[in-house]
């Protein structure tokens, strides 16, 4: 394993945009990790936030609270013990002011775009790796996270990753492969792990464990900026606490667009989310095969994204800027 190198640079004033040296670390080596690029008062009330979510207060209906595999169906663990994720916050105000963070922002724009560039906030996560109960649950397989995301191209999607506290290799720190991001996108699937596997956690197929990887070890308000295509993962946690991480992916609106990712590698995490969707709208009482929801009926981008991503199969304007919408 190698140490961690010239990738750690210094966040000094906000709004500072990145120097040419930084520009080409992120280019070489597919990620940059920047100290103190989000204060503590912000992380302090992302946590806050984080646990009224855990006591149910005020919960968006598009927010996904997740639980590890090993928990999930446990009677005896509640609040922010139980919950090991939180994904889609972007109707959180709270949350959401992570993504709008200026220190946070003018970094992607200058890995992505330009300062003029419109950004999308494409998935939000919290993450609360819990201690682990000895089946090695709490790890994340080594993957891409592009296999995740149905838009190209590649070079213009950024994740920011900040920790909320310290996190190193004893309670399960990101690993990366420096370089990888300019290979291509590789099969994944879940991982033939014991113990079980996390929802969606699938890992890149036939990985070599042995290839060479650096631990990226961090303070509360680090934050490391990756390519969609570098492989990375994270290891178990081996601690008594919880680990807590915040993250958005980006993309560049002035240059992503929608692709169709049936017959790619990306078909089987395809199928996987429709699935979900599916069954998130019958626990709602919605029949997932007929259901409306309000858009504008003028807002060709969204009308292009039903069809191109093949969520959908059919799409029917009704009066009132409604449309009805059949599931895959």
């Amino acid at each position: 394993m190698s140490a961690l190198g010239e990738g750690v640079l210094n966040w000094d004033t906000d709004g500072t945009v990145l120097s040419v040296e930084q520009k080409q670390f992120y280019e070489k080596n597919g990620y940059l990790l920047i100290r103190n690029c989000v204060p503590s008062y912000e992380l302090e009330r992302h946590k806050r936030r984080f646990r009224e979510v855990c006591e149910g207060k005020n919960v968006p209906p598009t927010m996904t609270v997740m639980k590890d595999v090993t928990i999930a169906k446990s009677e005896f663990v509640s609040g922010e013990k139980a919950i090991t994720k939180l994904q889609d916050f972007q109707d959180d105000p709270v949350l959401f002011d992570y993504c709008q963070y200026k220190g946070v922002v003018d970094v992607v724009k200058d890995l992505i775009g330009t300062k003029k560039s419109n950004l999308l906030a494409m998935h939000t996560m919290l993450i609360n790796k819990p201690p682990d109960s000895g089946k090695l649950t709490s790890r994340h397989p080594m993957h891409q996270d592009l296999y995740y995301f149905p838009f190209r191209p590649a070079d213009f999607i950024c994740c920011a990753w900040t920790a909320m506290e310290r996190i190193n290799r004893a309670n399960g720190c990101l690993v990366v492969v420096p370089g990888t991001h300019k290979g291509t996108l590789l099969a994944h699937d879940y991982p033939k792990w014991e113990g079980g596997v996390n929802k969606a956690y699938h890992g890149i197929q036939d990985y070599d464990p042995s290839t060479p990887r650096l631990h990226v070890e961090m303070e509360a308000g680090d934050t490391v900026f990756f390519h969609p295509i570098l492989i990375h993962g994270s290891g178990a946690n081996r601690t008594d606490g919880f680990r807590k991480a915040i993250s958005c992916h980006y993309a560049n609106d002035d240059l992503c667009r929608y692709i169709d990712v049936r017959n790619s590698v990306q078909e089987l995490v395809s199928n996987e989310v429709i699935e979900i969707a599916k069954k998130r709208l019958r626990k709602k009482g919605v029949d997932p095969d007929s259901f409306q929801i309000d858009y504008a009926v003028s807002d060709k981008s969204f009308i292009s994204y039903l069809f191109k991503t093949r969520v959908w199969t059919h799409v029917q304007i009704h009066e009132n800027n409604k449309f009805q919408v059949k599931l895959k």
